[in-house]
């Protein structure tokens, strides 16, 4: 990574990717502005503290595209291709990162990342990311991150607090994880990528991690004081993956 390092021209030492899940931004049809007024003081607290501190925030599309996916649902009186479904939700990512390039307008590169085979040279301590193309979710764009700027930990904020080996809504006998190897990971969550599919982390981006060696952090991201102890190095109530 040595080399993307030079093309960038990046003097931050501690890059930090974080996958804001859309149920988050918009977890039941509506803005959650209590959330993102939280998460904009937690950021800009974060950079405070560490001038060498860059953030690379991938956004989620949330219950948006689950709106528009249902709206094609009873207009054509049939389920919607996964192609369709895909890019209904990669354009939902793209409005709700646009809504958090906004939020932190004098911070943030003034382009928000959506093609991840051009590495742009981002000097700003804020970088804004959203979805790409039909069959990437937004969890394998922060991982595609992770491997352009050189970063081995993607910290990915979700409604899911822990990995479990089930559903724990649907069984109380689900076990959960405090870590787990990304084999026995990819053993619960398997290899195939669907649209909307409600994983705690996206089953090609787990694939993708493991080739390249990457960490990933699962917690919920609503609760941000546990996000502040893990960035202090605290016992915070998530699951580690690898």
């Amino acid at each position: 990574m040595s080399g993307v390092e030079t093309i960038m021209g990046s003097s931050y030492k501690e890059k930090i990717v974080i996958s804001v899940g859309g149920s988050l931004i918009v977890p039941n049809g509506g803005i959650d502005t209590k959330f993102l007024i939280k998460f904009n003081k937690f950021i800009r607290a974060k950079l405070a503290e560490n001038k060498n501190r860059q953030f690379f925030l991938v956004i989620g599309g949330g219950t948006t595209a689950r709106h528009y996916r249902d709206a094609g649902r009873v207009v054509l009186g049939h389920e919607l291709t996964h192609d369709d479904l895909d890019w209904i939700g990669i354009h939902t990512t793209k409005l709700n990162a646009h809504l958090v390039r906004t939020i932190f307008r004098d911070l943030a590169h003034p382009y928000i990342l959506k093609h991840y085979e051009i590495i742009r040279k981002v000097t700003e301590p804020i970088v804004v990311a959203a979805g790409w193309k039909p069959g990437w979710s937004t969890d394998y764009c922060a991982v595609l991150l992770s491997e352009d700027y050189g970063i081995k930990t993607v910290i990915n904020l979700s409604n899911i607090d822990k990995v479990y080996n089930k559903d724990p809504r649907k069984f109380k006998d689900a076990k959960s994880y405090d870590r787990i190897s990304w084999p026995d990971f990819r053993k619960i969550v398997g290899d195939k990528w669907i649209p909307g599919i409600n994983a705690p982390f996206d089953p090609v981006a787990a694939k993708k991690a493991q080739d390249l060696g990457v960490k990933v952090v699962v917690m919920d991201g609503a609760n941000l004081e546990n996000l502040e102890n893990y960035f202090n190095g605290k016992k915070f109530v998530g699951t580690v993956i690898g």
